[in-house]
Parts: structure tokens; C-alpha cells; sequence
């Protein structure tokens, strides 16, 4: 198997859909809108297995300070081979310049974000309103 990295914001419905639902996140339920915010998002970096989506991590961002990274996923039969790791250098390596890099893990993958150089704010409690599941 060899994986392939690509820059493109362009992905069907189904890839998207079956990415997302892959990993149980309820935003698949939702792949038109994934689509479009895939085409908005200031950068999107996705892993491919010949024509086949396994993972993909997005960045909304001001452009020049803050990179906010929202989504990183890759499907559970593509976990443990280093592409969640590669997707985040990738981004990393983009915006190395960026004074803010900023996301919000899942309590469980704390160990994993800590290993990519994120560290967990200090006196900081990340808000939301969201009507998507958990």
C-alpha cells in the first residue's frame, strides 16, 4: 500500500460521507455541506489509497496569525501507519509561520496532539454552540 498525499478542496459527496461516517462523526450525515466547507476552508490536506479517501485535515484561518485546524480524520482500517501524523506535519510545515495554531481534541486524543507538538491550554476552556451530535 502506498499512500498519497494531495492538496485538493474538491471531494464527492460519497468520499466525504464515507470518510466522516468511517470514524462515527455525525457530520457525515451531512456531505453536501462538508463539501462546501472542504471548497471554503483556507487549506485542506487529504490522504488517498489509489482512488480511495482514507484521511483528511482542514484549516480555517485569518490568513496571516491564526490557523485553526477542525477537522483530522483517517478511516479506522488506515489508523496506526503514521498518516494522521503526516497530515498534521503537513499543515504544521504550512503554517509554520502562523503565530496561533489552534485546535479542539477529543479528551482521548490529547497523547496523540501532544506528540504532534500541541499542548493543552492553560486556563483555557474551548465554547462551542453546535447542533450536531457528539
Amino acid at each position: 500500500m502506498s499512500i498519497r498525499y494531495s492538496d485538493t478542496r474538491e471531494y464527492s459527496v460519497a468520499e466525504l460521507r464515507d470518510l466522516f461516517l468511517s470514524v462515527g462523526w455525525s457530520s457525515g450525515q451531512y456531505p453536501e455541506k462538508l463539501q462546501v466547507a472542504m471548497r471554503n476552508s483556507h487549506s485542506v490536506v487529504s490522504a488517498w489509497d489509489g482512488d480511495q479517501l482514507v484521511g483528511l485535515m482542514n484549516c480555517l484561518s485569518d490568513g496571516i496569525m491564526t490557523a485553526y485546524f477542525h477537522y483530522l480524520l483517517v478511516k479506522p482500517a488506515y489508523h496506526n501507519q503514521g498518516i494522521g501524523r503526516t497530515l498534521v506535519r503537513m499543515m504544521l510545515d504550512h503554517y509554520s509561520d502562523y503565530a496561533r495554531k489552534v485546535l479542539i481534541a477529543y479528551d482521548e486524543e490529547i497523547p496523540f496532539y501532544e506528540r504532534c507538538g500541541f499542548e493543552v491550554g492553560k486556563g483555557t476552556t474551548p465554547l462551542q454552540i453546535t447542533d450536531l451530535a457528539d
